[in-house]
This record gives C-alpha cells, sequence and structure tokens, in this order.
C-alpha cells in the first residue's frame, strides 16, 4: 500500500475516533486511574482506540499494532501503526477542551506518514514524509522565529513532576526565569503539531512515548522544524526525552535545558 493510501487510511480511522470522542465530551465520564498519579483513562480512550485498529485493520490486515492502552498487537509484516486514541484524557475528563486523536504508521523504524487530528475544532494535521505537512487542506511550515528570546514555547509534564524527574522543575523555571511565555496545553500531539504549523517556535519534554510523538515528530519535520532527544542526540522513536523547534532556535534552546544552576 502506497504511503497516500496508508494516510488516508489513518485519517479515516482519526476522523471515525474523533466522532467517539467528540460525541463523548462533557458527558458523564467515568476515569480510572492507571499507574502514575493523575493518570487517567476513560470509557472513550477504549472506545477511540477499538475504532482505530477496526478501521486500519480492515485496510492492512497483516500490519503491527502499538497502542496506548491494549499494547502491541502482532502481525506479519513490517508496517507498525503507532497510536494514542485520545491523547488528553485528563483534559477530556474534566471537560477541557484540548485534545486530539494522533495515528502514524512506521516502517522499519521510519515513520512514514501521521495524522493527529482535534474534533472539536475540526482540525487535521497530517504528513508523509518526503513530501509535505497540512492543516487540512492548508500547507504547514514552522516559524521563522530565529531567536529564544523571541519564542513562544510550549511544554509538558511527566505523571511523577513531584519527583523532578530530569530536573524537569528547574527547566521550566529557568525558561520561565528568561521571560519566555510558556504553554502547558495538556496534550503532547498537540504542542507538536502546534510547531509544524508555527503557532508555536519550540517544544520541549523530559520523557514522552513513543504514541505521544510519532506523529507529530513527523510533521514538525516535513515542515521544516527539528526534532532531537536532550543534549542533541538524534532522534529515535522510544521512550525519551524530546526537543522540537522551528529548526532556528533548536540550538538555543537545548543548551538552555541544559545550563543549569
Amino acid at each position: 500500500m502506497s504511503n497516500d493510501h496508508l494516510l488516508e487510511a489513518a485519517c479515516e480511522a482519526a476522523r471515525q475516533a474523533g466522532s467517539i470522542l467528540k460525541g463523548g465530551f462533557g458527558s458523564a465520564i467515568t476515569a480510572a486511574s492507571k499507574q502514575g498519579r493523575h493518570n487517567l483513562v476513560t470509557e472513550f480512550d477504549h472506545r477511540s482506540e477499538q475504532s482505530i485498529i477496526e478501521v486500519l485493520r480492515a485496510h492492512t490486515p497483516d500490519a503491527r499494532f502499538l497502542a496506548e492502552e491494549s499494547g502491541h498487537h502482532d502481525g506479519s509484516n513490517e508496517l507498525l501503526w503507532v497510536i494514542d486514541p485520545l491523547d488528553g484524557t485528563v483534559n477530556f475528563a474534566h471537560g477541557i477542551p484540548i485534545f486530539c486523536v494522533s495515528i502514524a504508521a512506521v516502517m522499519n523504524g521510519h515513520i512514514i506518514c501521521g495524522v493527529i487530528h482535534q474534533p472539536l475544532s475540526n482540525e487535521t494535521f497530517t504528513c508523509i514524509t518526503d513530501v509535505g505537512a497540512w492543516c487540512n487542506d492548508r500547507p504547514m511550515k514552522v516559524s521563522t522565529i530565529a531567536d529564544l528570546s523571541d519564542s513562544i514555547l510550549v511544554t509538558g509534564f511527566p505523571y511523577d513532576v513531584d519527583q523532578n524527574p530530569g530536573r524537569c522543575i528547574d527547566q521550566f523555571a529557568a525558561i520561565v526565569g528568561k521571560g519566555l511565555p510558556v504553554r502547558r496545553l495538556g496534550s503532547a500531539a498537540l504542542d507538536l503539531a502546534y510547531v509544524a504549523d508555527g503557532r508555536f517556535d519550540g517544544f520541549w519534554e523530559v520523557a514522552l512515548q513513543p504514541w505521544d510523538m510519532a506523529a507529530g515528530v513527523a510533521m514538525v519535520r516535513q515542515a521544516g522544524g527539528a526534532v532531537t532527544h536532550y543534549g542533541g542526540r538524534d532522534f529515535v522513536l522510544n521512550t525519551d526525552s524530546i526537543i522540537a523547534t522551528n529548526g532556528l532556535i533548536q540550538a538555543e534552546l537545548t543548551r538552555a535545558l541544559e545550563d543549569l544552576p
């Protein structure tokens, strides 16, 4: 199946799941705690994930899956779908309208296409590696801000933030202490989509899962930005840190996160 057709399948799955989430948003939601404080899962996470897998299996019956709620699903070929059925579950469960569906197709470790769908704003962010990135039908490009001092940034925190892993609290204080505007939306996938679309100039977080990052990383790259792990390490899709920017402030933000008292 071509990359175009893979993206079409992912968009179909994301929009169908988005309809489920949109229909459930604001209703009486049953939330349970997973491992980690404030790490919630709802029945809509599960319903969205089941719907996504069903749609993608119909198009790619031999594919493998890595999904946030149900984990690994074996398949007989090298295509791996990486799925976050509801990124921003805490927001969703509390009636905060910032959440999305994120799906990426990965082949032999390389992200080949992705979709991030925000059902309430009806925005669908898409990308195909070596082709481009789009918000709905509009091409996306990262911002042209060249100095960290002029940037607007976005970040997130792990569920064990009280333990200050990776000195994430100190990093946040250091960046805010420079007088920079920093937002915290509660959805890493949307953070990355917004960097790709030039709404934010940069994003960092100490530790994310593959399903949080896969589609968004591809979008930032295809929109002209840069993505690394902390310290400027080459990005590999696993559980790790992330710095994603327009590319122009990548080195400066990387240094700022390391230059702590």
